[in-house]
């Protein structure tokens, strides 16, 4: 732990009715996989741990990390920071919160939906990084959360997104199909949504790039409020 560095704040549930309707079924499915969900994501976790430092490594001044999950990003932002970390799942925030404890910079958690930020002022934070969020949310909440996004991000401040996709290989693609029905159940992931349409839609956002990190799968988008 950094010296001097502020112990993980926590600042409560916004409690089941301030959840979208349909995140209620979500927070239950997490609060259930969040018993082994290190455990399952360990085979992927391999590569991640490898893209999250570079991710995460150009980022400065006060970060919103929407659907933090267990909190691996956590150790990997730079000294200095500030991230406010939210998520709807109790149990997945219980495990982000003692992550924490390795960070080099201040946290604070707060129990919340995406597409809500009842915690979250607004312009009040540089950037908002997701990882892996926008592919669990169903395409018609993924405009409510980027509308969020939007009202909490400074003007001039950046967004950065790291999604999984399908790809345009056949060979890849049909390896993605085979686990695609375990990867819903378990994790309420698809392949198909449409993150970037959503963003490009959005009058308050800028897609200022895009990159994949792997293949033509794991796709990284970068913005700006304009």
């Amino acid at each position: 732990m950094a010296r001097g560095r502020e112990q993980p704040r926590y600042f409560g549930d916004v409690g089941e009715d301030h959840l979208h309707m349909s995140n209620r079924g979500l927070r239950a499915k997490y609060d259930v996989t969040g018993r082994f969900y290190d455990f399952l994501d360990y085979y992927w976790e391999r590569q991640y741990r490898v893209w999250r430092p570079k991710l995460l490594a150009d980022m400065s001044g006060r970060i919103l990390e929407a659907g933090v999950g267990t909190g691996r990003n956590l150790r990997h932002y730079p000294p200095g920071v500030e991230v406010v970390a939210i998520d709807l799942s109790p149990r997945m925030l219980a495990v982000a919160r003692r992550r924490a404890r390795n960070a080099a910079c201040d946290v604070s958690f707060a129990l919340d939906d995406a597409t809500l930020m009842r915690t979250v002022p607004d312009a009040s934070v540089d950037w908002v990084v997701s990882t892996f969020m926008c592919c669990v949310m169903p395409d018609e909440l993924q405009p409510r959360a980027l509308e969020q996004m939007a009202r909490v991000i400074r003007p001039g401040g950046r967004l950065r997104l790291l999604e999984i996709v399908y790809s345009k290989s056949a060979r890849i693609r049909r390896r993605q199909e085979r686990f695609a029905a375990f990867v819903e159940k378990v994790y309420g992931a698809r392949f198909d949504r449409e993150t970037r349409r959503h963003v490009a839609e959005n009058p308050d956002l800028e897609i200022t790039g895009t990159r994949f990190v792997k293949d033509d799968t794991y796709l990284v988008i970068d913005g700006r409020r304009r």
